[in-house]
């Protein structure tokens, strides 16, 4: 129930009041001083007065509130220390940062009633209360959608049927890395397996597992290993109707090995298709990219990176040659700063190898809980985590709780 009381009566002052000071803390994630309530109680007054309707009141409160700066915004404001351009948060902003950070929400009640009783001053109170809000269902959602987020594939191009089984594909690989197993972050990239059903099956080319539901099958001689042989990576980044060599190599810069990539030149179209008066191959029409002085330098970046997915089809489908194109042979080849490979199987694998898969997590991961990008100061704490993460065997959770129970996620520093 909403009001959390029974109204005697349409000017019953001290249910409007309850409600406001309940409901307003929810809202706000904090509570509410006494100088708020009067103010949100007169409002309700108005409109009660008027209609001698207790929900009126309700209704106007609810309006206000919901419109409010600090309800669709999360503003730490926190407390000046002695060192300039840097503030201790309040328990309860503390709460909402870490509630935002675990499950994407707002804080509720316990995690309220905890902030408010002193419980999260320290950073071992912090990783204490962290430790159980990873439990919650709720940080599953949130450590899915932050991988979707991350890596692109929030949204896909396709049928919704196709696009479900997809995400829940991506899901359940998450769900158990992360939360039932526990075991190291890089087998969301190394797996022999993924969960199936005859959707995902037809559409990527493999043997029906039998089932409209997903199950666990294992990859076989397939060639395929990991979260970027599965279709919710692989359906990112088209463009032009059909996979994008360019848009591909940019994604795996850009968010596997989190590197900045220039923009284009302002005269260049970047809707016009590369074309080749003498060839209708992708690798020949790409090639322009290569002759064009204002273009190569970027596109040497992107382009051959991305050739070495071409093997797939924006639905995760292994193909031999380019899509309507059967004379255009695709061999399958990359190139990561002069290292070859084939594939995603490859891709992850000489990714990991170089640590620039951890790496990116860790930077992404602070991103999210900070809700700003990481500055020259924050790169010693960022390298301590990623450190960290790789002493413990990457293991998600653990990293989790070591940015939480850093010193610095009770503060909030004034940005550049």
């Amino acid at each position: 129930m909403v009001l959390g009381c029974t109204p005697s009566g349409p000017q019953d002052t001290d249910c409007m009041r309850s409600f406001i000071a309940s409901f307003g803390r929810r809202a706000f994630r904090r509570p509410l001083s006494d100088a708020e309530v009067d103010t949100y109680a007169a409002l309700a007054k108005l409109y009660t007065d008027q209609t001698s309707k207790f929900d009126e009141g309700v209704d106007v409160v609810l309006r206000a509130m919901l419109q409010a700066p600090e309800f669709v915004y999360r503003v730490e404001l926190g407390a000046a220390t002695d060192q300039p351009g840097v503030f201790r948060l309040s328990d309860h902003e503390v709460a909402t940062r870490l509630s935002y950070f675990l499950w994407g929400t707002t804080p509720d009640d316990p995690l309220l009633d905890l902030a408010g009783s002193g419980g999260l001053a320290t950073p071992a109170d912090v990783r204490a209360y962290a430790e159980k809000m990873l439990a919650d269902p709720r940080a599953r959602d949130r450590f899915d959608r932050f991988h979707a987020m991350w890596l692109g594939y929030f949204a896909l191009p396709h049928a919704a049927d196709l696009t479900t089984a997809m995400r829940v594909e991506t899901r359940l690989l998450i769900e158990q890395v992360l939360f039932d197993d526990k075991s190291s972050w890089y087998d969301l990239f190394t797996a022999t397996g993924s969960y199936l059903n005859d959707l995902l099956a037809t559409t990527y080319g493999l043997p029906l597992p039998g089932s409209a539901e997903h199950v666990w099958v294992d990859y076989g001689a397939s060639g395929r290993q990991g979260l970027l042989s599965q279709g919710s990576f692989l359906s990112v980044a088209g463009k032009f109707g059909d996979t994008s060599p360019t848009q591909r190599g940019k994604l795996i810069r850009t968010r596997l090995m989190c590197q900045i990539v220039p923009p284009p030149p302002p005269n260049v179209n970047v809707d016009d298709p590369p074309s080749n008066p003498n060839s209708n191959c992708k690798v020949d029409r790409y090639a322009a990219h290569r002759n064009d002085d204002a273009c190569s330098g970027c596109h040497a970046l992107m382009d051959p990176v991305g050739f070495g997915l071409e093997n797939y089809d924006q639905r995760g489908g292994f193909r031999l040659t380019d899509t309507n194109e059967p004379t255009c042979v695709i061999d399958g080849a990359g190139d990561v700063d002069g290292q070859i490979f084939h594939g995603p199987a490859e891709l992850a694998n000489m990714l990991i190898a170089a640590d620039t898969l951890d790496a990116c997590a860790v930077t992404q991961l602070y991103r999210l809980a900070m809700g700003h990008r990481e500055q020259n100061e924050d790169m010693p704490l960022i390298d301590a985590l990623r450190q960290e993460f790789v002493d413990d065997d990457h293991h998600f959770d653990q990293l989790v709780l070591a940015l939480v129970a850093q010193e610095s996620f009770l503060f909030r520093r004034d940005e550049p």
